[in-house]
């Protein structure tokens, strides 16, 4: 490979907030050069000249004295904080490792195993169908995109995950699991730990690219007024004859389908923008398992609202397969993290947010830029139809290029029925 001239410089210093992740700040005519060499070290871009590394080994100091060393032979320059520097010279090992036998060198080689586990279901190439809590740790089953035996099992959190046992068939694998676990055993992929939580946070850590970007305030989203959701609630029931609605509570009406598959759940009393007022879930028969369910909150537009209610009366015939081509062809920006993907509408007002292996929140639509502080959140699970999210995309979408939010209207009449763990601390050696 031809070497970069030495015109541009990269510094590396610890996080400032979580030790002892890395950040690179690229500067120079060949910054886009020295990026691209970073991000084959596992470094993730959080702004147009700044990435991070964040490993889920704890091994960010060995890892960052490699990729300067690499620059160093491409001809770039590199700077390292003394304080990483400190870091990268003094010799770290694992309080309690459960595997004492092995050597400092060993200890880093199960650590990076572990980390391509996590890197692959990160980023989708390796999918978790079943977890487990076998006694002492977590146990999962998961299969891999490609490859001879990609039908494995993994055995242990965070820097201590290993593959145990490989099959040939995805039916072999979990059969086995089951016999293996019973009762025990949990869908999808187990919640994420506090290490793997504070990795992905560091990843969504992203600053504006430009100054306009910091200094333009981004538009009021679109919300719900004062009384929409209750207007909209009895134009459901004056306009649509398939639901038979029932009051337990005075708090709470709930509405059911005569097909006895869809169950919507409304919440007189709830009035913060974080109170959850609607409350959706899809059966797969009358006292069958539930298939997915979703909330909204009360500052939820009422057109979000009507096209999940539209949706399980008769889903529309849409020539998307995946709500990403609806909100692409809008001009919504995605952002791409390890954790998840954010779709954000072009005035910030909306975001579309995906995260692959989270089992009840698995998609997120919100209004507002940040979502810890959004206007309005709707939050649905996995097994959630990929038509009805790309509905609400296109509903979405919609809002964002209609700024007056639309009123309230009774729902057309309908063709048919309503279907509705922290690191362990590490002792200092030398």
């Amino acid at each position: 490979m031809p070497y970069a001239p030495a015109n541009a410089h990269i510094r590396f210093a610890l996080h400032p907030d979580h030790h002892p992740a890395v950040i690179a700040t690229t500067t120079g005519p060949t910054a886009d050069a020295a990026r691209s060499h970073l991000h084959d070290h596992g470094w993730r871009s959080t702004g147009p000249a700044t990435m991070v590394l964040a490993r889920i080994d704890c091994e960010e100091p060995y890892y960052t004295a490699q990729a300067a060393e690499q620059l160093r032979r491409y001809g770039f320059t590199t700077e390292i904080d003394p304080a990483l520097q400190e870091e990268i010279d003094t010799e770290w090992t694992w309080a309690n490792y459960p595997m004492p036998w092995c050597s400092r060198g060993e200890v880093r080689e199960v650590g990076a195993a572990a980390q391509r586990i996590h890197d692959d279901i990160a980023e989708g190439r390796l999918t978790i169908h079943l977890h487990a809590h076998d006694g002492h740790t977590i146990v999962t089953v998961g299969s891999y995109k490609e490859g001879v035996r990609r039908h494995v099992h993994l055995h242990g959190e965070n820097h201590l995950r290993q593959t145990s046992t490989s099959y040939d068939t995805e039916a072999e694998a979990v059969a086995e699991f089951h016999r293996l676990y019973g009762v025990a055993v949990r869908p999808g992929p187990a919640p994420l730990t506090d290490l793997e939580q504070t990795i992905h946070q560091l990843h969504a850590d992203t600053p504006p690219s430009t100054t306009e970007e910091t200094s333009a305030p981004a538009a009021e989203p679109p919300v719900a007024e004062p009384g929409e959701h209750e207007e909209f609630l009895a134009a459901l029931f004056d306009e649509d004859r398939q639901w038979e609605k029932y009051r337990p509570f005075d708090e709470t009406t709930v509405a059911s389908h005569e097909s006895l598959t869809v169950r919507v759940e409304f919440d007189h009393e709830a009035r913060h923008r974080t109170d959850v007022t609607w409350t959706i879930a899809e059966y797969d028969g009358p006292v069958g398992e539930r298939l997915w369910h979703a909330t909204l909150t009360a500052g939820t537009p009422v057109p979000l609202i009507r096209a999940m209610l539209q949706y399980l009366d008769a889903p529309p015939l849409s020539t998307a397969d995946h709500p990403d081509d609806v909100l692409h062809d809008a001009a919504w920006r995605p952002a791409s993290h390890r954790a998840r993907t954010t779709w954000t509408a072009p005035n910030r007002t909306i975001a579309f947010e995906s995260t692959p292996h989270a089992t009840a929140d698995r998609w997120t639509l919100y209004g507002g830029e940040d979502l810890d502080r959004a206007a309005w959140t709707i939050r649905l699970s996995a097994g959630v139809p990929h038509t009805l999210l790309v509905q609400l995309a296109q509903t979405a979408a919609d809002l964002f290029a209609s700024p007056t939010q639309p009123a309230p209207r009774p729902l057309p009449a309908p063709a048919r029925g309503l279907h509705a763990a922290v690191p362990v601390q590490r002792a200092r050696g030398r």
